[in-house]
């Protein structure tokens, strides 16, 4: 897949952190661990609802919400002491959020592994997000099977 058919936000992400050098990356991504939305009213008293990365070093769950208009919302809790695992779903939660169920789908796999963070942090954490990434796609697929 081109990175012209990338939704906008994933595709303004990546240029961020292919813009910097290898040592900012990680402050980006650092930052990004600071902006991980805080979940909705309705799902804080419901950790059922939500799937744990058990491929993520840190413990992160997911949820995903398709609505009737087939917009995909994307909710994680990680840990604040786990800032790498945290940025990666903040980067997901942001970047997914708000897409349509085709254009998620539609998401190269390999996102993670083309976002420059690869010389950063360790493989392991790199298969980490690419987890949360499949894991999204795979609970939109189970949300909108017929």
């Amino acid at each position: 897949m081109t990175s012209d058919v990338l939704p906008e936000q994933l595709e303004n992400i990546r240029e961020d952190f292919l813009g910097l050098a290898v040592r900012e990356r990680l402050q980006l991504l650092l930052e990004f661990s600071t902006e991980l939305p805080k979940l909705p009213e309705r799902y804080r008293d419901h950790p059922d609802l939500f799937e744990r990365v058990v491929e993520c070093q840190s413990p992160v769950f997911i949820f995903v919400e398709v609505d009737d208009e087939r917009i995909v919302h994307l909710y994680a809790i990680a840990p604040e002491e786990a800032p790498t695992t945290r940025g990666f779903a903040s980067i997901l939660v942001q970047g997914l959020g708000g897409l349509t169920v085709e254009q998620v789908l539609d998401v190269p796999d390999d996102y993670p592994q083309t976002i420059g963070l690869t010389e950063a942090v360790s493989p392991l954490r790199i298969r980490g997000m690419t987890a949360l990434l499949g894991r999204a796609k795979r609970q939109i697929r189970e949300k909108v099977a017929p």
